[in-house]
């Protein structure tokens, strides 16, 4: 059963069709792992009688030969901010801790249409407000590469779940980095599609979403099994009017164009940038052309928190009025922080939004990918507050969003396609993740070079 939770998910998949393995066999792997691992407490809520039912259902459709869907018998997990069926989405906080909705999340239903198994739901911080997974509800996420650092947020509990076998793939979601910030702490993959891809109808606001659903796993290829069954278009959201057009694809022998955004206005850690550099030496032996670029991203921190904190505002204001007790403190500072914007913030944020965007797809008239580290250090010690500044290598960088990953909340505002995958290691043997950025609509491009990159860096 270890064994086999260790699988890919593409292996797994493999030999559930070549009948070596079974579908309950493979749920009881994850649930035995999440037993093992308790102590990095991973989810907050585990399934397994519904799970080990749905896996024997499967089990019988694959002795009596029928049509199997093309995540057939894997054990999946989805973050705790993203609707499920019958079982209890919290959103990490006490005010729901027995909320239970009454239908899947379209990339929930998509997924378990196309047979994978949901198996619990994991942890994140409330409503997913700061890149560390800790809150009042159920503690502290430990990351398994060491207990005294982070394992990054609000994903954290997802990026856990498929560093250590609980499943091959995991479902979160990137309102700044999300999912990419904790795939780089924990050495897995992380994507956030193309804005409207996968769609994510939770957003109240989706005319100006910038939260994404998206998949996680531990290889570019997985990534790309997951991806596959999730994107499509969504009649009721509004990026979602996506047309059937032939993707493009990395052709053999194409000389890839990169932007190297090595810095945005921050501050970088040695290890960091030596590691990246050593990742772009991969790249230019297999052909691709260098450009170093300049963008300032750190600048765009002050609007960025001009969504985040009206956002939250709009949504639970009134609930912590009524009962502060049962929220996060630091949420309710999050949130209490709100009350000062005006509605010309708002707008001036829409405009800088713009800007961003602009400046993004100038890139993008020279070069096929962006490049750049998906945070500023390795992931940083536990027990810091989210809302103080922080330090690298001996030298306060100021807070955290501007400090530590300026490199994803922009892209969650111009909705270009931006994955997180493992890069190499520091010198405290922690992971460090590279971040590739494409073109909108280009998810199965960027793909196709993160799996070209994977393979040269491995």
């Amino acid at each position: 059963m270890n064994e086999i939770a260790d699988f890919s998910a593409l292996r797994l998949l493999q030999a559930i069709r070549k009948k070596e393995v079974s579908p309950v066999e493979a749920v009881k792997a994850a649930l035995d792992r999440i037993d093992q691992r308790s102590e990095l407490n991973a989810f907050i809520t585990v399934c397994s009688d519904r799970a080990l039912k749905e896996a024997k259902i499967a089990e019988a459709d694959i002795m009596s030969d029928k049509v199997l869907g093309p995540l057939h018998g894997l054990p999946f997990s989805v973050k705790d901010l993203t609707l499920t069926e019958g079982i209890r989405t919290t959103q990490g906080s006490s005010a729901f801790a027995e909320n239970i909705p009454n239908a899947d999340a379209i990339a929930v239903a998509r997924a378990r249409k196309a047979g994978a198994i949901l198996i619990g739901k994991t942890t994140t911080p409330e409503f997913g407000h700061k890149p560390f997974t800790e809150g009042p509800l159920f503690g502290r996420t430990l990351n398994p590469w060491s207990n005294a650092h982070t394992c990054g947020g609000s994903s954290g509990g997802a990026a856990v779940a498929i560093t250590t076998g609980m499943g091959q793939l995991a479902l979160g979601s990137d309102g700044g980095g999300s999912i990419r910030i904790p795939a780089s702490c924990c050495g897995v993959v992380g994507l956030k599609a193309t804005l409207g891809t996968i769609p994510n109808l939770q957003a109240p606001d989706l005319f100006g979403a910038n939260s994404y659903v998206g998949p996680m796993a531990r290889d570019i290829a997985d990534t790309v099994l997951f991806y596959n069954v999730l994107s499509g278009g969504e009649r009721n959201d509004p990026y979602g009017q996506i047309k059937n057009t032939e993707p493009r694809r990395l052709q053999k022998s194409e000389k890839v164009r990169i932007a190297l955004l090595m810095r945005c206005g921050n501050i970088l850690a040695s290890d960091v940038e030596n590691t990246v550099k050593k990742a772009i030496i991969r790249a230019e032996e297999l052909g691709y052309i260098i450009e170093p670029i300049e963008l300032d991203f750190v600048s765009l921190e002050p609007h960025f928190l001009v969504f985040l904190r009206s956002l939250l505002l709009a949504r639970l204001g009134r609930q912590i009025e009524k009962r502060p007790d049962l929220f996060d403190p630091t949420l309710i500072t999050t949130i209490e922080a709100g009350r000062k914007y005006t509605a010309v913030d708002l707008h001036e944020a829409q405009f800088a939004r713009t800007s961003c965007f602009r400046a993004v797809q100038d890139v993008f008239t020279k070069n096929d990918i962006i490049i750049s580290p998906t945070l500023a250090s390795p992931p940083l010690p536990v027990g810091l507050d989210p809302h103080g500044n922080i330090q690298i290598d001996g030298h306060d960088v100021g807070t955290l969003r501007g400090g530590w990953y300026p490199y994803t909340y922009p892209f969650n505002l111009t909705g270009h396609p931006a994955l997180s995958m493992p890069c190499g290691i520091s010198k405290e043997g922690l992971p460090i993740g590279l971040q590739l950025v494409g073109q909108w609509h280009q998810d199965a491009f960027l793909l196709d070079v993160a799996g070209q990159l994977e393979r040269a860096l491995s």
